[in-house]
């Protein structure tokens, strides 16, 4: 009985001192320093309406008034830092092998057609030229002042490394954001250039912004598959959570939205920002509702 007691009234310490640091997370939390806030997110540049990781997809996004690029980035054979989803060339050329096996001068062009990851049955068929990788360097370059959101691709000390320097070497520590879905690439980053900002796709005391994955009915048609996706999108998906978050001085971003629902029940959920495939149809869903466009301070 008396152990029973003990029990019961740990457990309802812990109940109360939970609910009590997640309304007021800064009795224990020092405030991150916020540098940008980002709505408007481009997922690889706009995958949907351009070649995905192209110069073209990122100038038609900054023309469209995107906040933030995403993109993604590989190494070469010959240590150039390449900006590309796929560490094999298989899925959008007609090559074959890892990125790693070539040199920068001799990676092919992206295909005619190619498939949209998150629009399954989908293929991107474009008017464009533009069909090189580029490297991150000259993405730096061209857009000296945008934030960028790096996704490290590999487990590669190199490559991080490299990414490190170039973002120092450009003066961006203040605007990139980088990391990957793995905790573990997500650390060395962290230890390679504390100064920069790290992204997760889960809560953690080191990250300052968070990406929550919205598991879309799209990637699957098992029945079982759409009840875990619903669980998930319930038990992250949270107001409450963004607005714990928010107060912490953590940004939480949301992908891949693509349709003007998705859009409008992040941004009712709190979320910061979202990243889309369609730059061209988010702005227009935020130009047609300016209570979503507001400046939106982190408390």
């Amino acid at each position: 009985m008396v152990i029973e007691m003990i029990l019961a009234a740990f457990l309802g310490c812990y109940v109360v001192s939970s609910l009590i640091l997640f309304k007021f997370p800064m009795l224990l939390h020092k405030k991150k320093d916020v540098k940008f806030v980002c709505r408007h997110i481009s997922h690889r540049g706009g995958a949907g309406e351009n070649y995905e990781n192209t110069i073209s997809a990122f100038r038609h996004a900054v023309e469209v008034g995107t906040d933030m690029l995403e993109l993604d980035c590989q190494l070469t054979l010959d240590g150039q830092v390449v900006v590309s989803h796929d560490s094999i060339l298989d899925v959008r050329t007609e090559s074959k092998g890892a990125i790693s096996e070539y040199k920068y001068e001799e990676l092919p062009l992206i295909r005619e057609q190619v498939p949209i990851d998150f629009m399954p049955g989908t293929t991107f068929s474009g008017k464009s030229d533009d069909r090189r990788f580029p490297l991150l360097e000259e993405t730096f370059q061209l857009f000296p002042n945008l934030p960028i959101n790096i996704d490290i691709k590999t487990n590669n000390n190199e490559l991080i490394s490299k990414v490190s320097n170039l973002v120092k070497k450009y003066n961006r520590e203040h605007i990139t954001v980088w990391g990957n879905m793995k905790d573990e690439v997500t650390q060395k980053c962290y230890k390679e250039a504390g100064r920069l900002t790290t992204h997760q796709s889960q809560p953690c005391g080191q990250a300052e912004t968070i990406k929550a994955q919205i598991y879309s009915k799209n990637f699957g048609e098992k029945w079982w598959y759409s009840v875990i996706a619903k669980m998930a999108n319930a038990l992250l998906i949270r107001r409450s959570l963004f607005e714990h978050l928010s107060k912490r001085g953590i940004q939480t971003y949301l992908w891949v939205m693509n349709s003007e629902e998705d859009f409008r029940s992040a941004f009712e959920a709190g979320a910061t920002g979202v990243m889309t495939d369609y730059p061209t149809k988010l702005r227009a869903f935020l130009d047609s509702n300016p209570q979503y466009t507001q400046d939106h301070k982190l408390s």
